[in-house]
């Protein structure tokens, strides 16, 4: 036994109980079934992302360096970080200001691009974190690696916004 144990037996004696213990009673449940109503939910329809109206424009390949953007060509327009091992299947892309939501357009950062009239490997559904520099109108930037050697210019490329779907929550 330890001093302090031995301390506190001796300022706290242990207390005996003299009066009688409570008798035990079994405690029986009645339980009873009750019936639930289920309704099993009614599938919801999947909003497929529809086409919205396009645009034709240029585009073009960059990848992130100080000569291709600013001086921090990891961080993009909508504080984005670019991981340094990024590839083209990455699929981000940097309109020019002319088309985004704040100058008039019709894009916004986070939005769903669809590109074709590139290549098949470049076509398809990018997101939208970059701006590009305020001398160009009616262009479009795929951000690439620069291990990857795409390089090229592209006229005629059609854009155009994807439609998110929208989430449909139903209470049950």
């Amino acid at each position: 036994m330890s001093i302090a144990l031995f301390i506190l037996t001796l300022l706290f004696p242990p207390q005996t109980s003299t009066s009688a213990p409570l008798p035990l009673t079994p405690v029986v449940a009645n339980l009873t079934p009750r019936h639930i109503l289920f309704d099993s939910p009614t599938p919801v329809a999947a909003v497929l992302p529809r086409r919205l109206p396009g645009y034709k424009v240029t585009a073009t390949v960059y990848w992130a360096e100080p000569g291709q953007t600013d001086s921090e060509p990891l961080i993009t327009a909508d504080n984005s970080r670019i991981k340094r091992n990024h590839s083209s299947k990455d699929r981000w892309i940097a309109l020019s200001r002319d088309m985004l939501k704040q100058n008039g357009g019709r894009f916004k950062y986070g939005d769903l691009v669809e590109v074709s009239g590139i290549s098949p490997t470049l076509d398809g559904v990018y997101v939208l974190h970059d701006t590009m520099n305020r001398r160009l109108r009616r262009t479009v930037d795929l951000l690439v690696n620069k291990n990857e050697k795409l390089y090229g210019k592209w006229d005629n490329v059609r854009i155009s916004r994807v439609a998110k779907p929208e989430l449909q929550w139903q209470a049950s």
